[in-house]
This record gives C-alpha cells, sequence and structure tokens, in this order.
C-alpha cells in the first residue's frame, strides 16, 4: 500500500535518459571530472527516451493535464469572468453556493482520476523504478543516489536539494532578500503626515497593481504557464541534449526568499583546454537554459551553469527584481562553494533582460573574472515608455522605478573587471524609435555610461562626439568612414592605459586623458569603444554562435 500511496502521489514522469557510458560518465557537480553522455558531444542524435504510460495511467494524464491547462485559462481571464458575473447579477448567495457545490464535486472527480492515475503507474514496472530510485534520493542524498536519479525527467518540485544559499553560513546579515541598489527617497511634498499618506495611498496601489499584472507578465512572458505548456516538447527535447549528450546534471537550488532554483551544470574541468572557465548563463524574458544562450559558451568548449527565473521551468516564485537577485546569489554561491570554481574563473554571460542579474552578481561579487552583455539595454524606462501609451508616461516611470527597476547600468559602472558588450546591429527590441534604429539601440547608451564611469577624462567633449559617431553608424562602410578620420593606433593607446595603471591596477574611474590633445582623447575613446563592444549583424531574438563568442578584453 505504502508503493501505492507513493505512485498516486508522485510526480509525473517525462523522460528516461540513456545511462551514461562507464568511460564517459560524469562525475557529480562539484568535482573536476564530469563527463559526456551517451554519444557524447559528437553530435550524435539524442536517445528517443519519452516515458511510455500504459493506457489507465495515460488517459487519467490527460484528463489532468486538461483540467490543469482549463484552470489556467480561467486564471487569467477570471477578472474579466468576475466583472461579466457582476454586471449580470450572478454575484448573489444564491447562485454562489450552488456553484461553490459543484466546484467540490469537480474536485473530488479529478481525485479519483488521480488515484486512478496512481493504480496504472503502479502497474507499470519503469515508474516503479522511478518512484524507488526518487525515494532513494531523498532518503540517502549520496552521489550515487543522486545519479540515478539524474537518469529521469520529472516534475521538478519532487527533485532533491541539491544546495541551500546558506549552505556555508548566511551572508548579508542573515537577511531573506540580498541587497539591492534603491533609487534615493524624493523629497517629500507638501502634504505629510497621514493625511498626505492617505492622498497617495489610492496610486501607490495602482501602481502596485500595473507591476503585479500587467507589467511582470509583459516584462517576464516566459513565466506565463500556458506558454510553458506550449513549449514544454521543446524544452524536454533541449534538456535531453543537455544530459544525454553533454552529460549535464540538474540540481534544485534553495534560494534565501525560498524559492527553489531549476539549475543545470556542465563541468568540463580536466576535459577541455576552456574546460577550468565556468561561464554563468543569465537568459532573456522569454528563455530557458533548455534552450537559451546557455548552448553558445557550451558549444565553445567552456564549463557553463544554467539557471531558470524565479516561475521559469522548474524554478519557483515570480521574476521580480529582488526574487531575480535572490535567485542569482544562490547560483553564485552554488558555483563558488559547491562546484569550487575560482572567482577569476568564472564569467557571466546575459542576454537581453539577463543583463539585470549579471550586472547584479558582478557588482555584489566584484572578484569574477568577466562579464559578457548580449543584447542588454542600460535602463528600463526608456523601453517600457516605448510600448505603452504615452498618457501612461509618469505611472509606467513610478512604477518601474518602484518594482521593476532594472538598473543595469548604474550596477554595471559599481563593477571593475572585463566588460564586453555584444550589440546587435538590427535590433529591432531594445530599439526607442523604429525598429534597426542603431543609433537609438539602448546598448550605445550601456556603453556610453560605462566609459563615462571608466574613463571621464577621456569621453570628454571631442571623445564623446567620435565614440557617439563611430555608435551611430549603421553599415560596415558608414563605421569605416568614421575611423578613416581618426584611426586610433593600438601599440599607443596600450601604451597610454598601461603607462596610467603601471603596477598598481587603480580603481575606476581613472584620471586619464587629462594632458592629452582633443585628438588624442579622440583616438583613445575608439580604441576603448572598440575594445568593449562587439558588434554582431543579426536581430535580438538570433542566437550569437559559439565562434562569435569571446571574453572581454583584459589590458
Amino acid at each position: 500500500m505504502a508503493k501505492l500511496l507513493s505512485c498516486v502521489l508522485g510526480p509525473r514522469l517525462y523522460r528516461v535518459h540513456r545511462p551514461r557510458a562507464p568511460g564517459a560518465a560524469g562525475g557529480a557537480p562539484g568535482g573536476p571530472q564530469g563527463g559526456n553522455g551517451a554519444g557524447s558531444e559528437r553530435g550524435e542524435p539524442a536517445w528517443d527516451s519519452y516515458y511510455q504510460p500504459r493506457g489507465l495511467e495515460k488517459h487519467t494524464d490527460s484528463v489532468l493535464a486538461l483540467a490543469s491547462v482549463l484552470w489556467s485559462i480561467s486564471y487569467y481571464a477570471s477578472p474579466l469572468a468576475v466583472f461579466y458575473l457582476y454586471r449580470k447579477g450572478l454575484l448573489t448567495m444564491s447562485r454562489v453556493v450552488p456553484l461553490s457545490h459543484c466546484v467540490a464535486t469537480l474536485g473530488l472527480l479529478l481525485a479519483g482520476v488521480a488515484c486512478l492515475r496512481g493504480l496504472g503507474r503502479w502497474s507499470n514496472p519503469q515508474y516503479l523504478e522511478f518512484i524507488a530510485a526518487l525515494e532513494e534520493s531523498h532518503r540517502s542524498g549520496t552521489p550515487e543516489a543522486k545519479r540515478k536519479l539524474g537518469l529521469y525527467t520529472f516534475d521538478f518540485r519532487s527533485w532533491p536539494v541539491d544546495f541551500r544559499w546558506d549552505s556555508a553560513g548566511p551572508a548579508w546579515g542573515g537577511s531573506r532578500a540580498v541587497p539591492l541598489l534603491r533609487d534615493p527617497p524624493r523629497p517629500r511634498g507638501g502634504s505629510r503626515g497621514l493625511l498626505g499618506a492617505l492622498r497617495k495611498l489610492p496610486c501607490a496601489l495602482v501602481r502596485l497593481l500595473l507591476a503585479h499584472t500587467l507589467g511582470r507578465r509583459m516584462l517576464f512572458p516566459g513565466s506565463v504557464r500556458l506558454l510553458q505548456r506550449a513549449l514544454l516538447p521543446t524544452l524536454l527535447q533541449g534538456q535531453a541534449r543537455l544530459v544525454e549528450q553533454f552529460g549535464g546534471q540538474r540540481a534544485k537550488l534553495v534560494a534565501c526568499d525560498g524559492n527553489e532554483i531549476d539549475a543545470m551544470v556542465i563541468d568540463r574541468r580536466g576535459r577541455d583546454p576552456r574546460g577550468d572557465t565556468l561561464v554563468i548563463c543569465c537568459e532573456g524574458n522569454a528563455g530557458f537554459y533548455e534552450v537559451g544562450c546557455l548552448s553558445t559558451p557550451l558549444e565553445a568548449g567552456y564549463s557553463v551553469l544554467g539557471w531558470n527565473h524565479p516561475g521559469f521551468g522548474g524554478s519557483t516564485g515570480v521574476p521580480l527584481p529582488q526574487s531575480e537577485a535572490n535567485a542569482m546569489d544562490v547560483v553564485m554561491r552554488f558555483a563558488l562553494q559547491h562546484l569550487n570554481f575560482a572567482p577569476p574563473n568564472i564569467v557571466l554571460y546575459a542576454w537581453s533582460i539577463g543583463g539585470f542579474t549579471a550586472t547584479w552578481a558582478a557588482m555584489s561579487y566584484p572578484d569574477v573574472g568577466g562579464l559578457v552583455l548580449d543584447a542588454s539595454f542600460d535602463d528600463l524606462v526608456p523601453l517600457a515608455l516605448k510600448v505603452l501609451p504615452r498618457s501612461w508616461r509618469d505611472l509606467v516611470t513610478q512604477t518601474v522605478r518602484e518594482h521593476l527597476n532594472l538598473n543595469n547600468a548604474e550596477q554595471l559602472c559599481r563593477y571593475q573587471g572585463p566588460v564586453l558588450l555584444v550589440r546587435r546591429t538590427k535590433d529591432e527590441i531594445i530599439t526607442t524609435t523604429v525598429p534597426d534604429d542603431i543609433a537609438s539601440n539602448r546598448g550605445n547608451d550601456l556603453l556610453l555610461k560605462l566609459l563615462q564611469h571608466r574613463y571621464p577624462k577621456v569621453m570628454a567633449d571631442e571623445g564623446l562626439r567620435a565614440v557617439w559617431e563611430w555608435l551611430e553608424a549603421a553599415t560596415p562602410e558608414e563605421e569605416s568612414s568614421v575611423l578613416r578620420g581618426c584611426a586610433p593606433d593600438e601599440g599607443w593607446c596600450q601604451e597610454q592605459l598601461k603607462a596610467f595603471a603601471g603596477d598598481r591596477s587603480p580603481p575606476f574611474p581613472w584620471s586619464l586623458g587629462e594632458e592629452l590633445s582633443p585628438a588624442q582623447r579622440r583616438q583613445l575613446a575608439l580604441y576603448l569603444a572598440q575594445k568593449h563592444l562587439q558588434n554582431f549583424e543579426a536581430s535580438h531574438c538570433t542566437p550569437l554562435p559559439p565562434q562569435a563568442f569571446r571574453l572581454p578584453w583584459v589590458l
């Protein structure tokens, strides 16, 4: 009976992965061993490993899946439904009570269907083997038990915890939230005290409601469950590829706010010339590590660590700035404390909105080896104003600043290490005027803010104008025309930078540039811009090829 109850309450099983060959089996995350999956990294097709439920389990699974989809649709449509019922006068006690009885009856029917599904699982030896592996992993937690469990893909809620944020002792004063950069409080107006607070309360509630309904879903569409259900077959294929071909190890990380973060690590130390460098990947607003930017450094030969935003895939919670930073914190701790990578051997790689968590990690863990931001932006406010009605300008600005403040440039300027920005020349998402207008690409603003912070004397007047002209060049021909007038002398520029830095590695901002002529400032400004920015001729969502991925420039 205990086994039957485990089958009733057990998670849904999706795939059973082919065991890796003994000579190629990877070690548990944290060791330098690691290994390729069966088929290795030779490009062989992944084994078709979908779990095949039997008749009773298959049909009951379909019923429960349909009920889950209908529940999701009713959840998103509930405000409109309540408004309609209210207008029709149907929200009366005499009508609500019978409706509640119907809901309770439906719940009992679905519970009965779940019991029948458990009976079908109980008769399937493959599911019984999976349940035994899951229970053993929860009970013992040994590397061998986790290795066996890693051969299954199932509902991540039942995966055992691999790492907690406080495993090596709490930081941030034991707080349940990591520190974020906050805007200084605005000066109060004429109304103070309780009366002033009451007057501001309706507007504050509107901003809160807007941020947690429309705003959050527009900012992170990948958190919408209906979209995730539609993408599930693709995500399962992507995860099978990481596990079977690359020897990926899945892990559950618990952040300081209690959210469970779904992560995937592929450790290539000792097996690849670039494997000693770990690239931590931060996905976009509809990206998942299974099919996202993780593939770029992975195929380039690096060790990689991918993770899903809160509310994405197997991760719990909702994607808001605070929960995003909390998730990134536990990912960094996992890489440093559990995987035992040294900070200089860690590179942060982010695509699009992932720039927020990557710049937060660079700011909070300043010893990391570098930061690569692909198709990212400096600030969310200009992009939010672009897509929402102009009459909402003040409301949108205040809502973003209070609840959805992705201040990438401000965080980036707190980091002293190497930085590379990848700008898409045909980007249609982070431009603020017409699509593909390279002059309004917010990546330009991100570069300028970084250079003006680090080299304020070089980026004054002539230097700033020269970089702007270079950034506005829409074609390679226009770019060559700009550089023809004042082409940087690479040897001279390096001499100036090395002479100023010497052996002391002074922190930014530097005072370099005061003694230079206007022409020399132009040269040095263009040289620094070219070293910090890489153009990629593509649209926003085109994957970055592995051959285009490079580590940031180091003086």
